[in-house]
């Protein structure tokens, strides 16, 4: 039985430019499959080793593969669409499977425009791929494949999906297989070092309007912080790894589970250090507890800031404030970490002026870096369906967080774009000249030289923000700037969702009553509980206790089998 997973190639020009990532979903698949006893496994990644179409062929013709199968966020879907459409026309009885949250919430789509994909993985794929991998094996595949929880298949008539399966229990059971990467390829430029991304926890107590992780992953679940540290261990042993960043969405929600993983890090001194993203609010919590993070190594915070202007906070039903962001900030950098400022840009309400004060805002606040992100309303989101004709680009492939999808009402995407760099270049030359070569001793100032490092070689290569590709040189460029958008792509809807994520955006019962004020209006429990980068909530002892209880009783994979007319 043979198995072929392959990462697409697909690129960017925003977090590659930091290094490059090891794709921990082939790690945790591999470990799963070899723990049933499928050892015939290859897996290669395109995207790192920048295999073209002709190369991949190569490969094809060389393997005798039964399962092809691949993942995709939503920018890289075409990449996987094509590289699945040769696998089948190279090996046309191997079945061919696709994974990842765009396939998840859009597998209409994309079995109407990629029919050659036999299956599409709904949800985390431990458990559903591998009885997937078991009816191929045992020659049931078609005649059993309805059975199988968690999945969408189309045929001539229809696509169908079976009823959802039950999400991943037993996390720690998990043994992922990272020696299926090749680890000399994933280093990381900051400190010319490997760098891994695994999990402690899967999911999100909270419903932020724009994210769809809680939708995908439904229930919260976080790992034995022991387990967490084993894996770590083995990562440095075994692979030599000396920086990693945690999956996590956000890390610090469970304050509990957080800081046994910190103690468990200083206790076995590994000598590794780490990034996270969490919420500022969640800083400010903490005060007293960051000496502690740094000492178990824990180097770069990203925090979600967003936007300087309240009212685009506000529009992100965030409840962070200016002051809290700086004062945030502050206490990162008097512990020792480098800070780096997120900031959403590109807003429908977005001006010159307001581009302007993110400007001022990361110049005020001083945070060691920041990124501008342009505003990605993922289809799947609750915010990409209240938008509604506001989206006007459906080229999947560009929904990146650097390439304009929206265009703002008193500028177009050129001058965005333009404007954008402009707040890079002025940041990072201020950093440049005046900051990083003074930044002290130590970690903190080898970090941020190999950060500008980092930036720099992106400039040259003109990787950054895919500018190359765009055309742009600058702002006598701005008005020439061509974002290639396909305009062929017409707004496809989002599959039926056949699951329900185990907490609601408003919350019910005991857990409610623990979170919100009696008598608190619907639109403000919802701009509490999304909270994401921001807010003011935490998850209190009750929610912790039936996060980790799984208090939701209702029978697993309950949910119907959808079929639809294609």
């Amino acid at each position: 039985m043979r198995i072929l997973l392959i990462h697409p190639n697909y690129h960017s020009g925003g977090a590659e430019i930091a290094g490059n990532w090891p794709p921990a979903w082939v790690a945790y698949l591999a470990g799963s499959l070899r723990a049933a006893g499928y050892t015939d496994l290859r897996f290669v990644d395109a995207m790192t080793n920048d295999i073209s179409e002709e190369a991949l062929r190569e490969i094809f013709a060389a393997e005798k593969p039964d399962i092809i199968g691949t993942t995709a966020i939503t920018p890289s879907i075409y990449k996987a669409e094509r590289l699945l459409e040769i696998a089948k026309e190279m090996h046309p009885k191997a079945v061919t499977v696709l994974g990842g949250i765009h396939a998840t919430f859009m597998y209409q789509q994309v079995l109407k425009e990629a029919p050659w994909v036999d299956a599409i993985v709904r949800g985390e794929g431990e458990e559903i791929f591998l009885e997937l991998v078991r009816a191929v094996d045992s020659g049931k595949w078609e005649t059993e494949k309805e059975n199988i929880k968690g999945i969408a298949y189309g045929d001539d008539k229809q696509i169908i999906a079976t009823p959802a399966a039950p999400t991943v229990r037993d996390l720690d059971g998990i043994d992922p297989d990272w020696s299926i990467l090749e680890w000399d390829k994933y280093m990381y430029i900051p400190l010319n070092k490997r760098v891994a991304i695994p999990n402690m926890a899967r999911g999100c107590p909270f419903t932020c309007s724009f994210c769809s992780q809680w939708k995908f992953w439904r229930d919260y679940r976080v790992r034995d912080a022991k387990k967490v540290v084993d894996e770590i261990e083995k990562l440095v042993n075994e692979h030599d790894v000396g920086f990693f960043i945690l999956a996590d969405e956000e890390p610090t929600i469970n304050q509990r589970k957080f800081v046994q993983f910190c103690e468990e890090l200083i206790a076995r001194d590994l000598g590794i250090e780490w990034g996270i993203n969490t919420r500022v609010t969640d800083i400010l919590r903490d005060e007293k507890l960051l000496p502690m993070y740094r000492k178990a190594g824990l180097l770069h915070v990203s925090l979600g800031t967003e936007a300087a202007a309240q009212m685009k906070l506000d529009l992100f039903n965030k409840e962070t404030t200016v002051a809290q962001n700086k004062k945030a900030i502050k206490l990162l950098q008097d512990a020792g970490m480098v800070v780096e400022a997120q900031f959403i840009v590109g807003l429908e309400n977005e001006t010159a002026e307001t581009l302007e004060e993110t400007y001022l805002m990361a110049k005020d606040w001083s945070p060691d870096l920041a990124n501008w992100a342009m505003f990605t309303p993922w289809p799947f989101s609750d915010l990409y369906q209240e938008m509604g004709d506001k989206v006007e680009v459906f080229d999947f492939e560009k929904y990146n967080f650097v390439t304009p999808i929206m265009k703002p009402d008193a500028m177009d995407r050129g001058e965005l774009l333009d404007r954008t760099m402009n707040n890079y270049r002025r940041f990072y030359m201020r950093k440049a000249l005046f900051s990083y070569p003074w930044a002290g001793t130590g970690a903190r100032r080898r970090y941020l030289l190999g950060c500008l490092k980092a930036f720099l070689k992106a400039g040259f290569q003109r990787k950054f923000y895919d500018l190359g590709k765009v055309d742009y040189w600058g702002p006598q460029s701005r008005t020439k700037v061509n974002f290639q958008f396909d305009a062929a792509r017409e707004r496809p809807e989002a599959s039926p969702v056949v699951w329900s994520p185990k907490h609601d955006r408003t919350m019910k019962g005991e857990q409610q009553a623990s979170v919100w004020k009696e008598g608190m209006p619907k639109t403000e429990q919802h701009a509490k509980v999304m909270a994401c980068g921001g807010g003011d909530e935490q998850m209190t002892e009750e929610m912790i206790a039936a996060a980790e209880q799984k208090l939701d009783h209702r029978p697993a994979g309950s949910e119907g089998k959808i079929m639809m007319k294609i």
